[in-house]
């Protein structure tokens, strides 16, 4: 072969003979390459570690989001009940309930809505419905509205847990 800058013709080893370059490993005699079982198992183990550390871990940051989405999601309708009360004059009374955000309840005279969009009352991030009761059952309240939380309580007394306005 031709050296393209020296202008001299250099031989070039045969597949074989020493000082060939080869692509792969030489292998032994009948040996095949790829992992051995313990190195695959010491693999598995240290997966398994890792997803036993972490998914806790991110399971317990999912719970966290919920339950600011909540808070979230609460603020929201409040501030929808906010304006309910500038046109109506009052807050929906605990039978109307949320609904009355959706479709003007019986003797509404300035309901301005809906003011909801959609024709359901929202939900809270565990797809429950929110508790609603005015006049609120906390001193220094209007009303009270409230997600039961992830284990969804329904008597009006176990009021742990949930979080409210």
């Amino acid at each position: 072969m031709r050296d393209p800058g020296m202008g001299t013709m250099t031989a070039m080893p045969k597949t074989g003979e020493p000082g060939a370059a080869s692509m792969r490993p030489a292998l032994r005699g009948g040996e095949q390459a790829g992992f051995t079982l313990l190195e695959l198992l010491v693999v598995i183990v240290i997966l398994g570690l890792l997803i036993g550390l972490v998914a806790p871990a991110a399971l317990r940051q999912l719970g966290g989001a919920k339950i600011s989405i909540a808070h979230q999601s609460i603020e929201r309708v409040s501030s929808i009940l906010d304006l309910y009360r500038l046109d109506a004059g009052n807050y929906p009374s605990t039978q109307d309930g949320l609904q009355a955000l959706v479709a003007p309840p019986a003797g509404a005279t300035n309901w301005n809505g809906p003011y909801l969009k959609g024709t359901g009352v929202p939900v809270d991030p565990w797809n429950h419905p929110f508790v609603y009761r005015s006049p609120s059952t906390r001193q220094g309240y209007d009303y009270d509205l409230c997600s039961m939380g992830p284990n969804a309580q329904t008597n009006d007394t176990a009021q742990e847990g949930w979080i409210c306005n």
